[in-house]
């Protein structure tokens, strides 16, 4: 009961109004508040004003998580675990330690989020290690916070993805686990990746230029009897969000779906009223019947769907496929910005001299027994050609040593300008 005020009680009629005044103030509060963030309404995603955001991306692939296939290792070291196996042997662990560094400080620079924003992009997804964040000052954050203030000087928005879960939630290559899903049957690999997103969370809470949190990389690959993980998913995502919610209620949560992110038949109705569902596909045909069931999960439950990745293809392709992902306002991101020698990414560097020696090496690097081991010993590129070579990518890789695709990156956006000058 509230006080005598003015000398007379408040009668029930003026409390229930003032109860509601209150609710609607601390409801219009929060909205306010929540609308200063990138976030979802319907179908929809909306800036910090409320205006539609039409997501235009591309992925940071092979900065922070690094695959063989983008390194021509093709037959070789895929994993990020077996690139810095292979690495190490090629220069030892002192030096393959300073590489690494040196390769993550030069991979992604200022200059190349200037030149992503420059072309129209809106916003980078950009794949993570869990390994690199282990701790509120580890090298992982550090990186992130450093690109953050890049994108923030840009206006680009930063989608964070946690692209190797500790467990791994695939089995393959690029979750860097353990040849199987583990992440779903291991409590505490399960226990380790929720408390990782709770220190992401905690870390970047009050960040406007994080777009949202990506929460698992394509989990459960569309193989023979992995089936059966599919019921083991969305819980696991809530209990995730559960997580992340008490550290920060604004960001916007990802999820992708089963089957490399291909199938969202495996969620019911949003558990969460900030979610963007997510898809990725490659070497599929350009027809309206490929989206056709991400149109219908978007209309059913009347929620953002989005594509994370795709690419990979001729620039052809890429445009074909890109016009009608816009015809039907499905906001996208493509795979990836920079590879070493191709065509179907935004940006390229060249491969150093002697390359194709080590690549030729890495693929005996996976020959087993004694034979192949004897045959990788006498086979191995002289030390000089290695040093040199490992020397030359830390110099190829870096924004003034590499080259626009310009039929690719007009194939995604057609009225980029393509050549523009470093950020200094």
């Amino acid at each position: 009961m509230l006080p005598p005020f003015g000398g007379t009680t408040l009668s029930s009629s003026v409390l229930r109004c003032l109860s509601l005044a209150l609710a609607l103030f601390a409801s219009a509060s929060t909205s306010a508040v929540h609308a200063q963030f990138v976030h979802t309404q319907g179908a929809e995603v909306l800036d910090g004003s409320n205006q539609p955001l039409h997501l235009k991306g591309t992925n940071l692939g092979n900065w922070l998580v690094p695959e063989g296939y983008m390194w021509h290792f093709d037959g070789g070291p895929a994993s990020p675990k077996e690139i810095h196996a292979f690495v190490t042997e090629l220069i030892g662990p002192t030096r393959a330690d300073a590489f690494w560094h040196t390769y993550r400080q030069n991979y992604i620079t200022q200059a190349d989020i200037h030149f992503i924003r420059a072309q129209g992009f809106n916003m980078v997804r950009v794949p993570i290690h869990w390994e690199l964040f282990q701790t509120d000052d580890a090298e992982g954050f550090q990186l992130l916070d450093r690109l953050l203030g890049w994108c923030r000087a840009e206006g680009l928005y930063v989608m964070i993805d946690l692209h190797a879960a500790e467990g791994g939630q695939t089995g393959y290559n690029i979750d860097d686990g353990h040849g199987y899903p583990w992440l779903f049957l291991d409590p505490g690999m399960q226990q380790k990746t929720i408390d990782l997103w709770a220190r992401i969370a905690k870390h970047y809470r009050n960040d406007r230029i994080v777009l949202g949190y990506d929460l698992l990389n394509e989990p459960i690959p569309n193989w023979q009897g992995y089936a059966r993980f599919h019921p083991m998913l969305e819980p696991l995502y809530k209990r995730i969000a559960t997580a992340i919610r008490k550290v920060d209620t604004h960001h916007t949560l990802v999820l992708g779906g089963a089957q490399w992110d291909n199938d969202l038949s495996v969620f019911g109705p949003p558990f969460d009223a900030n979610i963007i569902y997510q898809t990725h596909t490659y070497n599929v045909g350009v027809n309206q019947e490929k989206l056709a069931p991400w149109i219908a999960f978007r209309a059913k439950y009347n929620v953002p769907v989005w594509l994370g990745e795709s690419g990979e293809n001729p620039d052809e392709w890429v445009a074909r496929f890109r016009t009608l992902l816009d015809a039907n306002s499905i906001p996208w991101a493509f795979w990836p910005y920079k590879k070493m020698q191709a065509t179907s990414s935004p940006m390229t560097f060249a491969a150093p001299q002697g390359w194709d020696q080590i690549v030729a090496y890495a693929r005996l690097a996976h020959t087993g027994g004694d034979a192949g081991s004897k045959q990788r010993i006498t086979s191995r590129p002289p030390q000089q050609l290695i040093d040199a070579a490992m020397d030359e990518l830390l110099h190829n890789i870096q924004f003034p040593n590499s080259t626009p695709n310009e039929g690719y990156i007009h194939a995604l956006l057609p009225n980029a300008p393509v050549t523009v000058a470093p950020k200094n």
